[in-house]
């Protein structure tokens, strides 16, 4: 199947398996390798980009159904000049050890800051609850997000 879509602003048209999921064609396709593969499942939440604006976990997204998408990733939304203010946050919080989470942790806070009125702690970590990190205890992360959603 030939499947069109924009990516972190350029666009691509690619002819990919019909079985084939958005995760897949990021990595391997386009070497967009910050997206990460954590569980194949829905469960951990390290996959998450944007899809059309919102957050959508990508190894549960058949590469098919973003055929005319415009998908962001980790990559897309900062430089190493410019950090996007959630990854700033993340660093200055401390909201990272290993790091394998970071990505689509930081790309889920980023949707729950901007779809959000009334964010504390409760409702970030509530809106975080499908994201799984191994290290950290959350209380950093939800640091981050409180401090990154009054730069955003």
């Amino acid at each position: 199947m030939e499947v069109t879509l924009t990516v972190n602003g350029a666009d691509h048209t690619l002819d990919v398996p019909d079985n084939a999921l958005l995760v897949e064609l990021l990595r391997e396709r386009l070497n967009l390798t910050g997206t990460h593969v954590g569980c194949d499942t829905s469960q951990c939440g390290a996959c998450v980009v944007h899809m059309d604006g919102r957050a959508v976990k990508s190894c549960t997204v058949l590469a098919g159904q973003a055929d005319g998408a415009d998908v962001t990733t980790i990559e897309g939304i900062g430089t190493a000049d410019a950090l996007h203010p959630m990854q700033e946050a993340f660093r200055e919080c401390h909201a990272l050890q290993c790091g394998f989470c970071t990505p689509g942790m930081i790309m889920a806070a980023i949707d729950l800051v901007q779809t959000s009125d009334d964010l504390d702690e409760a409702a970030v970590r509530d809106g975080l609850e499908g994201n799984l990190c191994r290290c950290t205890g959350y209380h950093n992360i939800v640091r981050a997000v409180l401090s990154a959603r009054d730069n955003m």
